[in-house]
């Protein structure tokens, strides 16, 4: 089994328990949490699981181009895949992989420009100036 699918199976049976053993300790386990309990706290959780993924669209030399970013566990620590393209303009895909949640957009960003300058798609001058207007 994948390791992102064992994540996912620990964190639903994580849940669980927190829900099951909320109703069987009383208050004790609510205290621990911060107060969440039940529903609140599944709630709490979910948005925090999902929270790891993200998409969106950035312009990029007039053209709009779009990034993704998803978690992946690598031995047994959370990183984040993140990739950038341009349909319509490019084949070439800018890729990342790094611990940091935040980073991962501009690594990708980073590493499309690399390849767009190696292509002769667009010039260092370029990525400059567009660099500078951000």
């Amino acid at each position: 089994m994948r390791p992102s699918t064992c994540f996912f199976v620990l964190a639903g049976f994580i849940l669980l328990s927190c829900s099951v053993f909320d109703k069987a300790e009383g208050q004790g386990l609510t205290d621990l949490l911060g107060g969440l309990s039940g529903e609140s706290l599944v709630d709490a959780v979910a948005s925090q699981i999902v929270g790891l993924w993200g998409s969106g669209d950035i312009e990029f030399l007039d053209h709009v181009c779009s990034f993704q970013v998803k978690p992946k566990i690598k031995r047994w620590q959370l990183y984040f895949i993140g990739t950038m393209y341009c349909p319509g303009w490019t084949p070439i895909r800018g890729t990342s992989e790094t611990r940091s949640r935040t980073n991962v957009v501009n690594l990708a960003t980073a590493d499309f420009v690399r390849k767009a300058i190696g292509e002769g798609l667009i010039t260092e001058e370029q990525a400059r100036e567009w660099l500078r207007h951000q």
